[in-house]
């Protein structure tokens, strides 16, 4: 990849992924300075010529979300106004895309607005990763490219299959069960269901579990961790109907509030996680976390937009 048509930049959400990818693609990360005024304001400043050159700008909103969304916007700002050809944000994690519609009356659409922001910014194109919503991809006006974290997961979950008629894969509610499906799919092992009502946000009651779990390990998926309530509660429930062992899997490891402790006293034997967040400092340490890395996958992404191959081939 010639290094003087593309450069990748990175804000401070997850400087590890970024430079994860730039060894992939052996290119370096491009320079950027980000610092604050004396009130908090943000202040980005690019080291690097991006003169009609196609920039990369890897930068999940994780916490802090706004601070990160700030990031973002003020370094497209800054790339588009040094005249740069193009310029993708890479957003591993998409912040705020629980708020895809009204839930209720007078109540935002924050991912709509986030999408307006990216859009009034400059960006040329959005990639993002395992969205909570797909339908988010609509919001947008430029081409946006969704990702999925389905084939490095599937990989470090293998180890954990070792007898396929005993082992299950559980969707945590109704709503992720077309996801976990293709998970079961491409591990050849069944799946089962946890009906689940929830009465208020990050509120979570386990009501019955649809499938046979008596007996088998059981894999609960979900896109997001967040506060591990639904997580951890549909562990217990597997435990309670009979499950030999319960694991769990997910591409974006939130763990925010009571997360962590949650999930170190809750039945699961295993997390397996991507590092398209970076790994909270409470859950340094604890052995129940395996992350494996999504930077290759964002990689080759990269390289196929550079060189406008087909990125959906990747999931083919």
């Amino acid at each position: 990849m010639p290094l003087r048509t593309v450069w990748i930049f990175t804000g401070s959400a997850n400087r590890p992924l970024a430079e994860s990818i730039c060894n992939h693609l052996e290119m370096p990360l491009g320079r950027c300075k980000i610092s604050r005024f004396s009130d908090g304001e943000l202040f980005a400043e690019i080291g690097e010529n991006v003169r009609g050159v196609d920039v990369f700008v890897v930068q999940p909103t994780c916490s802090p979300v706004n601070d990160h969304l700030m990031e973002l916007l003020i370094m497209i700002d800054a790339l588009k106004r040094a005249s740069a050809g193009s310029v993708t944000a890479v957003m591993p994690y998409y912040g705020y895309a629980r708020q895809d519609r009204k839930v209720a009356p007078r109540t935002p659409i924050t991912a709509k607005l986030v999408a307006d922001l990216l859009t009034a910014s400059g960006v040329s194109r959005v990639v993002a990763m395992d969205l909570h919503a797909g339908q988010i991809q609509a919001f947008f006006d430029v081409p946006f490219d969704h990702l999925y974290a389905m084939p490095v997961l599937v990989d470090a979950l293998r180890p954990f299959v070792v007898d396929p008629p005993r082992t299950v894969m559980v969707s945590p509610d109704a709503g992720g069960v077309q996801r976990t499906r293709a998970f079961a799919k491409r591990l050849d092992i069944d799946l089962a269901i946890v009906d689940k009502r929830r009465e208020k946000a990050n509120v979570s009651e386990v009501m019955n579990i649809i499938g046979d779990v008596r007996g088998r390990t059981c894999i609960l998926c979900d896109d997001m961790i967040d506060t591990a309530g639904t997580l951890c509660n549909a562990a217990k429930a597997l435990k309670d109907a009979g499950a030999a062992r319960v694991l769990a899997c997910a591409t974006h490891g939130v763990l925010s509030g009571p997360a962590v402790q949650r999930i170190e006293e809750s039945p699961l034997e295993a997390v397996v996680i991507t590092d398209s967040i970076p790994l909270p400092d409470k859950a340094h340490g604890s052995k129940r976390y395996v992350v494996v890395s999504v930077a290759k996958l964002l990689a080759e992404t990269i390289k196929r937009i550079h060189q406008g191959d087909s990125v959906s081939s990747l999931f083919t």
